[in-house]
């Protein structure tokens, strides 16, 4: 049975299906929708330990959990031993769980020493982790790629590096840095990542669907799985991958009114958090991803593009549905 409840240090998951933080999607309206459909965890968007160290009130926003079921992780980034601690310190007042970046591959994280640039720099890296493991009140975890590049696979001896550092789990995605998303996860760097160490192992990249869930668990033997792009439009993959995963059949596909129900609740949630402009241009893009492959969908999106006000989007996409 691979669907099971997961142990993170104190913190006790009710299943082991996590929703992995994504810059400039997983805010709090899109975690409150993925909520609905049963994840063990969802994770924030990751935070700059700089910005809250210098106290930025963007930043702030980001880290809003108002209302939110928990248990919730937040990750934070950051190269400096001094503003993690310090960020490590304040974001365990927060969250359940405090999640380190090592993986993100975007080059303006990357430019500054963050993210997956500590592949590069283990020593470096390990004093990072440790200053985490200090401050924080709550269980720490890192993400971490494969390596840097081809020249530069390290997840093992980053995740041996991380245990021993104190870190209670790691999530490891597949590929390296230079591979961004392209080409497929490395199944085999994830199976040598969870044999390598004894904290639960989370495995990370292409789970798109109930097969690949499925073969995640099957192939690797990891403890639980982190579920990003595989969750754009489709909130409900965790409902999905949990009925398969006990059942070994699938649920109908989604209907349109219920589809139409969730893009509604989620305008309505966003608009709750934001300014009505920020909102709906935050929505217009997962509106996009909910509609992919229906038809007349890119006509429908190029139209939501030009909208700007949140009677007229909804009035617009209720038109897509019904008409």
């Amino acid at each position: 049975m691979y669907l099971k409840k997961l142990k993170i240090g104190n913190v006790e998951l009710e299943n082991n299906l996590i929703l992995a933080p994504m810059a400039g999607v997983t805010d709090l309206s899109f975690r409150k929708i993925c909520k609905e459909f049963g994840p063990g965890l969802v994770c924030t968007e990751m935070v700059s330990s700089k910005a809250i160290f210098y106290d930025d009130s963007k930043t702030k926003l980001l880290m809003n959990t108002e209302g939110e079921k928990r248990p919730i992780s937040m990750q934070i980034f950051g190269s400096d031993e001094e503003t993690m601690g310090y960020a490590a310190k304040y974001v365990s007042k927060l969250a359940d769980i405090v999640d380190i970046n090592m993986g993100c591959p975007a080059p303006k994280v990357v430019k500054n020493g963050d993210g997956s640039k500590l592949l590069l720099d283990i020593e470096k890296a390990e004093k990072v982790i440790k200053s985490v493991v200090k401050n924080s009140s709550k269980p720490v975890t890192l993400k971490l790629r494969k390596g840097w590049d081809l020249n530069n696979i390290v997840a093992v001896e980053f995740a041996q590096m991380a245990e021993n550092a104190g870190v209670s789990a790691i999530t490891i995605h597949g590929r390296t840095r230079t591979e961004m998303y392209s080409g497929k996860a490395d199944l085999d760097i994830i199976k040598k990542v969870k044999e390598s160490v004894k904290i639960p192992v989370i495995g990370n990249g292409d789970i798109v669907d109930e097969e690949a869930a499925l073969k995640m668990f099957e192939y690797t033997g990891v403890d639980g799985i982190m579920i990003g792009r595989g969750t754009f439009g489709n909130p409900w993959i965790f409902e999905r991958i949990k009925y398969f995963l006990e059942t070994g059949e699938k649920l109908q596909e989604i209907s349109k009114e219920e589809k139409l129900r969730v893009i509604k609740k989620h305008i309505k949630l966003e608009l709750q958090e934001k300014e009505e402009i920020t909102a709906i241009r935050e929505m217009r893009k997962h509106i996009a991803w909910y509609t992919k492959n229906m038809p007349n969908s890119s006509e429908f999106r190029n139209e939501i593009n030009k909208i700007e006000d949140k009677d007229a989007l909804i009035k617009k996409v209720e038109e897509f549905f019904y008409y």
